[in-house]
């Protein structure tokens, strides 16, 4: 079962509500990632095991809110990987993010909440 927790910066008060790093769910496997364009963090999508009846395009990756929002696949099929990108554009530069790493607004340190935020998948 992943989880999401609330990341606070205590300097410029910057709120996301991510996992941290890689995690993973059954179904779904989210990689945390800093946008440089965006300037905010984000949970990208980078593989995902769908049913038989989702349908999308398999070269982009659903964003990860779509995900949470439905059942629980059935009658899985493989695996289907993806690379990190931005939710926003997939044209914005990103990087990984793993805790502990800077804010992306003033470059402090973030700490995770001591209790998550959402458990999910």
């Amino acid at each position: 079962m992943g989880r999401s927790y609330l990341f606070e910066c205590s300097k410029c008060g910057y709120r996301a509500r991510v996992s941290g790093g890689m995690d993973r769910g059954r179904h779904v496997v989210v990689q945390t990632i800093v946008c440089a364009d965006c300037k905010e963090l984000y949970d990208a999508v980078i593989a995902f095991k769908p049913s038989a009846h989702w349908e999308f395009h398999p070269k982009t990756a659903p964003k990860f809110a779509v995900l949470l929002n439905r059942l629980p696949p059935r009658g899985v099929r493989q695996w289907i990987k993806w690379k990190p990108v931005c939710p926003v554009s997939s044209r914005h530069r990103i990087r990984l993010w793993k805790q502990p790493d800077k804010c992306p607004k003033c470059g402090t340190f973030l700490e995770p909440g001591a209790i998550p935020f959402r458990r999910w998948d």
